[in-house]
């Protein structure tokens, strides 16, 4: 078979963008863990051995990691005076917490996809399912500080507002199921900003009830929030105003049934929220930046979770 060198030289050096994003996605989960990001954006250009002595780390460390960092451009590094600086855009996205641009979650997600890759390959030989609680415990806080910005940013001032009705129903007091809660950020959110209603988070991970109980209890709005471990298909209560599935459905090993489970404990004038991920219908629709971490996020936990499910 004859080899086209120019189309070969093409993707390997896609391959090598790929070796190198993968080996930085570690490094971003290590910056975010020991605030080298927030240390950064906070004291401004710093040498490594600066950063090390705000952090209380090692010089020889921060050094590679400083030059990793830089050559993906996720930091910027000035030769003149041999220093690392955090630019504005990349600080919105790294190093504040707030920010509905912040992303280290979805490299904490990532790097429980990797450590679940020797569960997942023996499934791609068996077909069986890997549950949600079965993966390492940084996905379950990587999920919710990579979902919880865009809650913060949409739920309450959009897409709340766009329900006909469910915005003067919450402020007058309703009764609302978030399911699928995961760590309870939604319902948190929601309580904090309609303290006259109440909110029941549900969800099958006991692990992620646990945290949300706490996070509850920490924002000061565990007597209106309750979580509690349940199915989709099962979860309990009735004459809810409104029923929340955010980022989890198509996770579900039966979404027809979270459906009718929906249909049958909404108020007669209730309403049910869906708030799922943008995918094109077709292949060719996906084969883009977007799809492909759709694809590869649906792999390693959505399809696993779902057929386990089952």
């Amino acid at each position: 078979m004859a080899i086209d060198e120019t189309k070969l030289n093409e993707f390997m050096g896609k391959a090598v963008g790929d070796i190198g994003a993968a080996l930085s996605a570690a490094l971003v989960v290590i910056g975010d863990k020991l605030g080298l990001y927030k240390a950064l954006a906070k004291t401004g250009p710093s040498t490594p051995l600066e950063l090390a002595a705000k952090t209380g780390t090692h010089e020889r460390y921060v050094r590679e990691w400083l030059g990793n960092q830089a050559a993906g451009g996720y930091i910027s590094y000035d030769p003149k005076s041999a220093r690392f600086s955090l630019p504005p855009e990349q600080a919105m996205a790294l190093a504040e917490e707030g920010s509905p641009a912040f992303i280290p979650g979805a490299f904490q997600v990532i790097a429980a996809a990797f450590a679940a890759g020797e569960k997942i390959a023996e499934r791609f030989r068996t077909g069986e399912g890997l549950e949600w609680g079965e993966h390492h415990a940084c996905l379950f806080e990587g999920t919710e500080r990579f979902f919880r910005p865009g809650y913060a940013a949409n739920l309450v001032s959009l897409w709340l507002p766009a329900l006909e009705g469910v915005v003067a129903k919450l402020n007058q007091g309703a009764l609302v199921a978030d399911v699928g809660c995961g760590l309870g950020a939604s319902a948190i959110l929601m309580a904090q900003a309609f303290p006259k209603s109440r909110f029941r988070g549900f969800d099958i991970h006991p692990g992620s009830i646990d945290l949300a109980r706490e996070r509850a209890k920490a924002a000061g709005v565990e007597d209106r929030v309750t979580f509690e471990v349940a199915k989709a298909t099962d979860f309990p209560g009735s004459n809810y105003d409104l029923v929340a599935h955010f980022d989890c459905l198509h996770d579900m090993g039966d979404p027809l049934g979270a459906a009718r489970r929906v249909r049958k404990v909404l108020s007669p004038n209730g309403t049910w929220l869906v708030v799922e991920p943008f995918g094109g219908d077709k292949i060719e629709d996906n084969l883009n930046p977007v799809g492909r971490v759709f694809y590869g996020a649906s792999t390693m936990l959505c399809v696993p979770n779902s057929l386990a499910s089952k």
